[in-house]
């Protein structure tokens, strides 16, 4: 049962932020987990934190316990994510915070992952330990918005991005695209890169492009490198390109009747196809499969168009460069065939910033509020 908004302190509110600020700490490691965060505070003095750093690594409470030590006896826990309360890579953290002798536990939300799901915040409550949860809930849905799709749709969070021009062109009709965007927008992707479980493309954007899809982050910052995924039907590209280099896995995608060619190795798959295009739902669940929490979507106007025609776009990561390709230049989608304003797909601007000489917009789905 959540504790309505107007039953948490002021003090609630700056320790859970932090917490959550702590979580996202694991953006670039934690996956397959989610990112949690954890605050242990005795009154306003903050005596323990950690964040959730890497699967199969100790969780977030286990962090902020060992910090506080004893002083985590009758202090109160903050956590962005119910505890677990299962035997999994490690122990239950609900049964840690129950034998560090906390007396409340704070929390943002409830773990839907189906060996938790409540079981945890009901294990606190069963020791007599004070449960209050919902504080800043949206929020911490967001940040873990990927592991939840997992979890709850039972396939990733799908992100497209795409570099255009002013006037809504993503590339001459040559295919050229290098480079509409600025060199710090370039910059700025990899870190979108960094967060993603898998970077996909289609077989057309690897025999034009060449692209590595790899994440280039300039400095020390650790991360699990993505899955790149490339949906080659007939698997044309399969024996080249920079998608095969580097330390990165790559994933082939094709249809169930094609052949991996003689003395290739590679991790490859089959998926339907229907009328030329691959059954879009069934790749997002294969990938779900595989533990992917979040999919970044690099591909051309015919594959971005698929994806957002389907109804699988989650959001739309814009990179806007002051500049014009003319009519001639390709369109951002193609395939959407809207010939009634009635027809229109709406998307609501959650974020724009400058990058460089361009502007980032961050879009999903629906008409504004």
């Amino acid at each position: 049962m959540s504790v309505p908004a107007q039953g948490f302190t002021a003090t609630d509110h700056a320790m859970m932020a932090r917490a959550l600020r702590l979580a996202s700490r694991g953006e670039y490691t934690a996956r397959p987990n989610p990112m949690v965060g954890c605050v242990i505070a005795q009154g306003d003095e903050v005596v323990g934190t950690g964040w959730h750093e890497r699967k199969g690594g100790p969780h977030a409470e286990v962090f902020a316990l060992q910090a506080a030590g004893e002083r985590a006896r009758g202090a109160t826990a903050y956590v962005t994510l119910e505890p677990c309360s299962h035997q999994g890579s490690t122990g239950p953290c609900a049964d840690a915070l129950i034998a560090a002798g906390v007396t409340r536990v704070v929390g943002a939300m409830s773990d839907p992952f189906p060996k938790v799901n409540g079981s945890g915040f009901d294990k606190l409550r069963a020791a007599g330990i004070q449960v209050d949860t919902g504080l800043m809930e949206p929020l911490a849905r967001d940040l873990n918005r990927g592991f939840l799709s997992r979890i709850e749709r039972g396939r990733p969070w799908l992100r497209v991005k795409l570099a255009t021009s002013l006037d809504g062109r993503s590339a001459l009709a040559s295919g050229d695209s290098k480079w509409i965007s600025s060199e710090a927008a370039r910059r700025d992707v990899q870190k979108w890169r960094a967060r993603a479980g898998a970077i996909l493309t289609g077989a057309g954007t690897v025999l034009i492009d060449d692209p590595h899809l790899t994440v280039r982050l300039g400095d020390d910052t650790p991360f699990a490198p993505p899955l790149r995924v490339v949906l080659d039907p007939g698997l044309a590209t399969v024996a080249r390109g920079h998608v095969r280099e580097g330390g990165a896995p790559t994933l082939y995608l094709h249809a169930p009747d094609a052949r991996m060619p003689r003395g290739i190795e590679a991790d490859h798959a089959a998926v339907n196809v229907a009328h030329g295009l691959m059954d879009l739902d069934a790749v997002l669940k294969l990938l779900g499969e595989r533990g992917i929490n979040e999919v970044q979507v690099e591909a051309g106007a015919t594959l971005a168009g698929a994806f957002l025609t389907a109804g699988l776009v989650d959001e739309l990561l814009l990179y806007v460069a002051p500049l014009m390709l003319g009519e001639r230049a390709r369109p951002l989608f193609d395939g959407l065939h809207i010939d009634e304003m009635t027809e229109r797909l709406s998307m609501r601007i959650v974020e724009t910033r400058r990058i460089g000489a361009d502007v980032r917009v961050l879009l999903q789905p629906g008409a504004a509020p």
